[in-house]
C-alpha cells in the first residue's frame, strides 16, 4: 500500500512531536512514524523541563506557538526558578513533570491533531529522485511518498545500552534499536559519529529514608512556561518535594575500586559523552579532590514508584550499583526498580545542514534532535520546530524561518550547530549567547510572536495577548514618568529613613525605579502604586528601567555586528578563487559552506583576515557582476 505525505517524520520524541505539530498546523499532510506509539513525547531520562538556559528554549518555544510549555505546565508537579537571585539575563525557569502524565497528554494532543497521521513502524529506508526527498519505505514493506522527511530519531540509530559489560540493543530501556535508518543516512552522504549519554537508576519510594535527606521545595508563587494558557488557580497539578543527600568517601571508593568494569573505562565504549553531564564515575575520576558529590532524589509522578536519582548516572555493573547506592545516606536499603546505563548511538555531522535544519545535499531532507548531536529535550524540541516549520513552509513554496543569534536562543543553538558540529552532546549555556540580556526568557514573547504569528504557527488570539502586554508595558512607563515626588520635609525623612539621600528636586517614579534600592514596594510607600499592572509587565518595565544601559550597550554592539552579519555567501562559490585564504581555512569553508560572512567569522580557525579577504572578494565580485548587467 502506498500513501501520500507532504511531510514525513522519523521518531515521536520531543523533535518530532514538535515537528509533527507545526507542519499539522501550517496544514500540511503529515505522518510521524515511531517505533512505539505509547513512547510518544517520553521522558527517557530526566523528569524534568527547562534549567539553566534550557527554560529559554522552553519559553522561546512556546513563544512561538509550540507544545513544550504548555504540556510541561499542564504536567508539572514543582517549579523553581534557577539563579533567581542573579540578573535577568541567566535566570531560567525549570519544572519537574509527572512523566507518565507528560507523555498521555502529548500523546492524546497529537493524536487529535487535523492533518496528522501516525503510524507504528520503521523507516528502512530514504527515497530519492536525483537529490531531491520522494518518500520512504517502511519494514513493513510499505512505501510512503512525500514532499519532506524530517529525521528525528533521538538516541535509537543502531543504539547499544551497556550495563557494565553486559551491551542490550536499544536506544532507551524496554525500546529497540533503528537499525537501519543509519545505513540509509550514510548512503545519503552523512558523515555519522558515535556519541554515548547515560542515566541513573530509579529507586523505589518506599524503600528510602527520607528523614536522612534534605527536602527541596518548589516555588512558593510558581511561574508558568507558557505565556498563553494559564489555569486559574494555577498550577494544573498538587506540587511536590524534591530532596537532596550525597555519595561520601565510602561511595568514591566502591566506585574507584570498580572503575574498569564500567564500559567507558574498559574501552567497550568508542562515543563520547556529555563533558556537562558526566556519570559518576567520571566525577570520581576527574575530582578526586572532592570527598562528596550532590544527589537530588526526583519523584517521577504522582502515583508511581520511581524516584530518579539525579547525578549518578551510571554504566558500572548491576551488582556495583546495588552496593555503592546503598553506601549513600537514606539510601541504605534501597531497592531498584531500574538500573542505570549508558546508551551508545550513531549521529550526524550537523554542519552537512543548513541553518533551516535542511540537509546540504539532499533537497527536503531534514535532521534534529539528538540525532544532530545535542542532548535534551529542550534542545531537541527547538531543533524540531525549527526543521517542521520549514518543511512545511518549503512543501508551500514560502521563505525559510531563520532565527539569528541575536533574535533567539533557538539561533545560537542553529548557527552553532551548522557552523561547529559536535564532538560530544551540545548543550545550551547562556554562556554560548552573546546578547543574553536582550534574549531572557521572560521577554521570549515579546521578542518572538510576531515571528510566529508570520511563520503562521501562532493564533492571532495568543498573539493578541502579547500585544495588550506589550501596551500596558508602554502605558505603565509612562506613567512613570508622569509621576513625580517632591523634596518635602515627609518625603525626604522617608528617605533617610530607608538609608537614601534626600532629595533636592522633584524627582519621577521612573527615575526613582531606576535605583538598585528601590522597588515597586517603596514606591507604594511613596504613594505610587502600580498594583493595577500584572506582575509580568511590572517586571519587564523594570528591567528595562534598571538594565537600560547595558541593553543599550549590547543593541549598540549588535548594530555593528549586524552590518556585515548577513552578507550572503553564494551556496556554489568556489573558495578556492578566493585570494589570501590558506589551504587550512578553504578546506574547513568546504566542508561547513558557511552561508553568511557572519557564520564564516565564527568558524573556528578562520581568521578576521580571511573574513576581510573573503568579503573584498563578495564585493568585486558582485561590483563585476552589476557592471556584467548594465553592458548587457
Amino acid at each position: 500500500m502506498n500513501q501520500s505525505f507532504d511531510v514525513i517524520i522519523i521518531g515521536g520524541g520531543h523533535a518530532g512531536c514538535e515537528a509533527a505539530h507545526a507542519a499539522a498546523r501550517l496544514g500540511c499532510k503529515t505522518a510521524m512514524i515511531t517505533l512505539n506509539r505509547k513512547r510518544i513525547g517520553f521522558m527517557s531520562c530526566n523528569p524534568a523541563m527547562g534549567g539553566l538556559a534550557k527554560g529559554q528554549l522552553v519559553k522561546e518555544i512556546d513563544a512561538l506557538g509550540g507544545i513544550m510549555g504548555r504540556m510541561t505546565d499542564r504536567n508539572a508537579i514543582q517549579f523553581r526558578q534557577l539563579n533567581e537571585s542573579k540578573g535577568p539575563a541567566v535566570r531560567s525557569s525549570r519544572a519537574q513533570c509527572d512523566k507518565n502524565r507528560y507523555a498521555s497528554g502529548m500523546q492524546e494532543f497529537l493524536g487529535t491533531l487535523p492533518g496528522l497521521a501516525i503510524l507504528e513502524d520503521e523507516v528502512t529506508r530514504i527515497s530519492l529522485e536525483g537529490t531531491q526527498i520522494c518518500g520512504v519505505e517502511l519494514a513493513s514493506g510499505e512505501r510512503l511518498t512525500s514532499q519532506c522527511v524530517i529525521v528525528t530519531s533521538g538516541t535509537f540509530l543502531k543504539s547499544v545500552m551497556h550495563y557494565g559489560p553486559e551491551q542490550v540493543k536499544g536506544g532507551r530501556q524496554g525500546d529497540r534499536s533503528a537499525e537501519g535508518l543509519s545505513d540509509a543516512l550514510r548512503d545519503l552522504g552523512f558523515r555519522l559519529r558515535r556519541l554515548k549519554t547515560g542515566t541513573p537508576p530509579r529507586l523505589h519510594k518506599d524503600s528510602i529514608d527520607w528523614t536522612k535527606t534534605e527536602p527541596q521545595p518548589g516555588d512558593a508563587i510558581p511561574k508558568p512556561f507558557s505565556f498563553y494558557e494559564r489555569s486559574d488557580p494555577f498550577p494544573f497539578l498538587p506540587q511536590i518535594h524534591c530532596f537532596i543527600t550525597y555519595t561520601n568517601t565510602q561511595t568514591h571508593e566502591i566506585i574507584y575500586e570498580n572503575i574498569l568494569s564500567s564500559p567507558m573505562y574498559s574501552g567497550a565504549i568508542s562515543g563520547v559523552g556529555p563533558r556537562y553531564c558526566p556519570s559518576i564515575e567520571d566525577k570520581v575520576k576527574r575530582f578526586q579532590d572532592k570527598d562528596r558529590h550532590q544527589i537530588f532524589l526526583e519523584p517521577e509522578g504522582l502515583d508511581v514508584d520511581e524516584i530518579y536519582v539525579n547525578g549518578i548516572s551510571t554504566s558500572l555493573p548491576t551488582s556495583v550499583q546495588e552496593k555503592f547506592v546503598r553506601s549513600i545516606e537514606g539510601l541504605e536499603r534501597a531497592q531498584f526498580i531500574k538500573f542505570g546505563y549508558a546508551v551508545e548511538y550513531d549521529a550526524i555531522d550537523a554542519r552537512q545542514l543548513h541553518r533551516t535544519f535542511e540537509s546540504k545535499e539532499v533537497r527536503g531532507l531534514y535532521l534534529a534532535g539528538q540525532v544532530n548531536g545535542t542532548s535534551g529535550y529542550e534542545e531537541a524540541g527547538a531543533q524540531g520546530l525549527m526543521a517542521g516549520l520549514n518543511a512545511a513552509l518549503s512543501c508551500k513554496g514560502k521563505s525559510p524561518f531563520i532565527l539569528g543569534r541575536h533574535e533567539a536562543y533557538m539561533g545560537v543553538l542553529a548557527d552553532d550547530l551548522v557552523l561547529k558540529g559536535s564532538d560530544e552532546p551540545y548543550r545550551m549555556f547562556t554562556s554560548r549567547a552573546e546578547y543574553r540580556l536582550l534574549l531572557r526568557e521572560d521577554n521570549a514573547d515579546l521578542r518572538l510572536a510576531e515571528i510566529g504569528l508570520k511563520a503562521g504557527l501562532l493564533s492571532a488570539e495568543d498573539h493578541e495577548k502579547v500585544e495588550k502586554k506589550r501596551a500596558a508595558i508602554s502605558t505603565c512607563s509612562n506613567e512613570l514618568l508622569n509621576k513625580y515626588n517632591y523634596p518635602t520635609a515627609e518625603t525626604n525623612t522617608w528617605f533617610v529613613d530607608q538609608g537614601l539621600n534626600a532629595i533636592k528636586d522633584r524627582i519621577s517614579a521612573y527615575q526613582l525605579l531606576k535605583r538598585p534600592e528601590v522597588s515597586w514596594n517603596r514606591l507604594k510607600e511613596l504613594g505610587h502604586s502600580f498594583e493595577h499592572y500584572s506582575e509580568e509587565v511590572r517586571e519587564q518595565v523594570e528591567i528595562a528601567i534598571k538594565y537600560a544601559g547595558y541593553i543599550q550597550r549590547d543593541l549598540d554592539l549588535l548594530a555593528t555586528v549586524q552590518r556585515s552579519e548577513n552578507t550572503a555567501i553564494p551556496g556554489d562559490l568556489d573558495f578556492d578563487l578566493v585570494p589570501g585564504l590558506s589551504n587550512e581555512i578553504k578546506s574547513r569553508l568546504k566542508e561547513t559552506k558557511p552561508e553568511t560572512l557572519g557564520q564564516t567569522a565564527r568558524i573556528q580557525g578562520v581568521t578576521p583576515a580571511a573574513v576581510a579577504n573573503l568579503m573584498i572578494f563578495l564585493k568585486m565580485r558582485a561590483s563585476a557582476a552589476t557592471r556584467a548587467s548594465n553592458n548587457a
